[in-house]
């Protein structure tokens, strides 16, 4: 087996364990704040920040990584336009998963404190729902749009 396929199974692993994840996350963080039960939301924010901190940030780490080196390994320069695209793409799913990583972060701490004080979860926490929301359909959005262009390689504006 060569470097390039290893890189490659490397890539596609970690891709499809990153989306997986966030996807997965998201489904469930979404329902489990619509179900109007505070001991869901307060185990589920905790788990998917939990997720996020064990699979999605290393594989933030190794999606860049390994398409660097399978960019080099096959010789296309990273201002081939399917490649600069996604390049672009993925900066902006990390701008928005930045700020929902840190929203996560503040949500699991609220949901955490009312449960423990059984009491309601302040508007705060509402607020920053909606944001998190917000910044998820951009984030995956933009990651569909890059698995078109891994897989296809189009010429685009050519």
């Amino acid at each position: 087996m060569n470097t390039y396929l290893v890189v490659k199974w490397l890539h596609i692993v970690s891709s499809v364990l990153m989306v997986g994840t966030g996807l997965g996350t998201a489904y469930f963080m979404f329902f489990a704040n619509r179900s109007g039960s505070l001991p869901a939301q307060a185990v589920v924010s905790r788990l998917v920040v939990r997720a996020d901190w064990w699979f999605t940030a290393p594989t933030a780490v190794v999606q860049p990584a390994s398409g660097f080196v399978l960019a080099h390994l096959a010789g296309w320069p990273l201002t081939t336009p399917w490649l600069a695209a996604s390049l672009a793409l993925y900066v902006l799913s990390g701008a928005c998963w930045l700020p929902v990583l840190w929203l996560q972060l503040r949500m699991a701490a609220m949901a955490q404190q009312a449960e423990a004080a059984q009491a309601e979860l302040p508007p705060l926490y509402w607020r920053y729902a909606r944001w998190w929301e917000r910044l998820g359909y951009p984030a995956f959005a933009a990651m569909a749009v890059i698995f078109f262009l891994m897989v296809n390689k189009p010429g685009l504006w050519q």
